[in-house]
């Protein structure tokens, strides 16, 4: 027997369409209901790969006796945040506000005129010490709203006047200066866990978008303890169990202070993020380390989540068989049978024991003090990927999320033109015109696409998002349609979320669904907000364009969080990266020439061979190089491709040699150029 949620395309409403329960989709239908028969709304909040979400079902969505309560009590409404961030943002603030923390299952009683009075994440079936069961919680919501109105009233009182703030004029809270940069750098080393790498203790989550600015600020200052921290780190999660040693690719966070045992769902958003960060470690260190796990995630993002449209799929679930983690560890006689007579150098490698690390099985990580790795070890993990190919796998969330998408292109397109890898750049054009055929209609973003069908106005991230993956195309292959549709989608962005009024970009369109409020998000979580990634592109096209005006909404952005930047660091890692453009300025190569020459291409290969702090580039002659401000007035020199490298408005002397332009490029922006 299905309920309503059979009809929704979300993996994760459809995970629920079994339930007893009489689940809603956000919509229409709910919430008139709710009005119409003086009812609280239930309002469940999770995601597919949520290992918490599945107990919660399994204890309470799917017992008969639970639903009969749910059905009888509330009208219940269920959302996939990752197709609703703006749903999930508004109630996600107010849970946290209630109980001083946050997470998912999201567990959130409204009134229905959606104001939020009750709330709390995950419930157990039965009482525990300090948490009261979910049928105790239920009758206590229900019993709330209807003999205790006055109460309740008082709270969605107080919530509406939380969310009242968010409409408000935005203030400067500060000016961007090489002192707040500094500031933020200063907080970032003293948070940082010299033990093991990483930012605070369990769990502990990947950060890296503040490794990426870590990386950033190392370059323009010389602070070699800035670089020493992004690059440890990244070494220590990928010698841990967050990483598949096996498979590749990064998992959500460690639920341990030493990167050993992750929450084992792999999200597309990590890998992304990890991956372009990856990139800008090899290109200012050379490390082989960084670049081999760089192309073992690419090579799972190519594998196991593109679609055969060139979508790039969502998530990989924790669980398979109902276990978490099953799918991914390994016990010592299962190694010792598949790796032979080389098992004893490869157990001891991979930390492996007979009584194992994580539930009688082992986690796979790289064993301190095992640093040169086996000659074996290629061969071995081939054995054991083979082997493991054999179980039952975790479910894949096939959504394809336009912002998420977005990330992973830039991190993809950004690999192929520092690894120069055809292999790499063929993924990324896939994806880029899969996103611009199916995602994009008339300067419009769609949030979500699966099964042939692409639904749901997209998000403040979208649109800067996918702009921000065009705009790493067009330095990938110097094509000016990239660069125009990244143009297009900004001013979109402009249009339909930028308000002058309150001197803001909100994260919800102008014409989109009317809510309890119009949120307005500048803190980056696991996902940098739509706030610094509108600032990032603005900044970017300001660089390439001259546009003045988006330069000035870019600053206003984020002179509005300055002193938070400054003072809490680890909560505005992109925000960081975007301001260090504003205050230094961007790195302008520009390469006039033919990009199918021989000549301009080992320019190319140059200018991507080395980090250089928020460069952009630009390229090409003629029609392709109209209207592109850093190629204005600066022609090929002699007819042979040349590079311009200008920094503060002054310009290096034409270039026309490789080795010349990683000189230039290298002197004061890099510590030590990739080879």
């Amino acid at each position: 027997m299905t309920n309503r949620l059979a009809n929704e395309t979300s993996p994760y409403l459809l995970q629920h369409a079994e339930n007893p329960v009489d689940w809603y989709a956000w919509g229409s239908d709910a919430l008139e209901r709710a009005r119409r028969e003086d009812k609280p709304i239930l309002l469940s909040i999770g995601y597919s790969a949520c290992h918490w979400c599945h107990v919660m079902e399994r204890e309470s969505f799917e017992d008969e006796p639970t639903a009969r309560v749910m059905n009888d009590l509330f009208v219940n409404v269920k959302v996939d945040r990752e197709e609703r961030p703006d749903l999930d943002s508004i109630y996600m603030q107010a849970v946290q506000a209630m109980t001083g923390h946050g997470g998912w299952p999201m567990t959130m009683f409204l009134t229905p005129s959606l104001e939020p009075y009750w709330g709390g994440t995950y419930f157990p079936p039965n009482d525990r010490p300090g948490m009261p069961s979910f049928q105790r919680v239920l009758r206590a919501a229900s019993d709330a709203y209807h003999q205790r109105r006055d109460d309740v009233n008082r709270v969605a009182t107080s919530m509406r006047e939380m969310y009242d703030a968010t409409g408000l004029r935005v203030r400067s809270t500060g000016a961007l200066s090489p002192e707040l940069l500094a500031r933020a750098t200063n907080g970032l080393i003293a948070a940082y866990d010299a033990r093991h790498g990483g930012f605070g203790d369990a769990p502990k989550f990947p950060q890296a978008m503040v490794m990426e600015f870590l990386l950033q600020q190392s370059a323009r200052t010389g602070n070699q303890m800035a670089r020493g921290v992004a690059l440890e780190t990244f070494r220590r999660m990928a010698r841990g169990g967050i990483y598949d040693q096996v498979g590749g690719g990064f998992a959500r966070y460690s639920v341990d202070a030493h990167w050993l045992v992750p929450h084992f769902e792999k999200m597309l958003y990590d890998n992304a993020l990890l991956t372009r960060i990856g990139v800008h470690l090899w290109q200012a260190t050379g490390d082989a380390e960084v670049r081999r796990v760089c192309e073992e995630t690419l090579a799972w993002v190519a594998a196991e989540m593109t679609s055969p449209a060139g979508g790039f799929y969502s998530t990989l679930d924790a669980d398979s068989e109902g276990e978490e983690g099953k799918f991914y560890v390994w016990t010592e006689p299962e190694l010792r049978e598949l790796l032979g007579a080389d098992a004893d150098a490869l157990i001891a490698y991979w930390g492996a024991t007979a009584d194992g690390n994580f539930e009688g099985a082992n986690i796979l990580h790289v064993e301190d003090g095992q640093e040169a790795a086996p000659l074996s070890l290629p061969a071995a993990r081939a054995r054991l990927f083979e082997a493991r190919s054999r179980r039952v796998r975790p479910g894949r969330d096939e959504k394809v999320l336009a912002s998420w998408n977005g990330l992973m292109l830039r991190a993809v397109a950004e690999a192929a033109r520092s690894f120069r890898s055809d292999r790499w750049r063929d993924l990324a054009l896939k994806n880029g015109d899969f996103l611009f055929r199916e995602m994009v209609r008339d300067g419009r973003v769609y949030r979500t696409h699966k099964d042939g069908a692409s639904r749901i106005a997209g998000f403040l991230e979208d649109y800067a998002s996918v702009a921000l993956g065009a705009l790493s195309l067009y330095e990938l292959t110097f094509d000016r349609a990239w660069l125009d549709r990244a143009r297009q989608l900004s001013a979109s962005m402009v249009r339909w979320f930028w308000s002058e009024d309150a001197g803001a970009f909100f994260d919800t369109p102008t014409d989109g669904e009317e809510l309890l409020t119009r949120p307005r998000d500048v803190t980056d979580n696991a996902t940098p907000s739509g706030a610094s990634l509108a600032a990032e592109l603005l900044a970017r096209l300001g660089a390439l364009a001259g546009d003045a005006e988006g330069t000035r909404r870019a600053r206003q952005v984020l002179e509005a969080v300055a002193e938070p930047m400054a003072r809490y660091p680890l909560a505005f890692g992109h925000a960081l990266t975007a301001a260090d453009m504003l205050v230094n300025g961007a790195v302008e190569i520009a390469l006039p020439g033919d990009p199918g020459g021989g000549a301009f291409r080992e320019l190319v290969g140059a200018a991507s061979s080395v980090f250089v702090p928020s460069a952009v580039l630009a390229g090409g002659m003629g029609d392709q190089a109209a209207g592109i401000a850093i190629l204005e007035n600066r022609p090929p020199r002699d007819g042979h491709a040349t590079a311009y490298v200008c920094r503060n408005f002054t310009c290096s002397a034409p270039i026309t040699e490789s080795e010349s332009l990683r000189r230039e490029l290298t002197t004061g922006f890099a510590v030590k150029a990739a080879t």
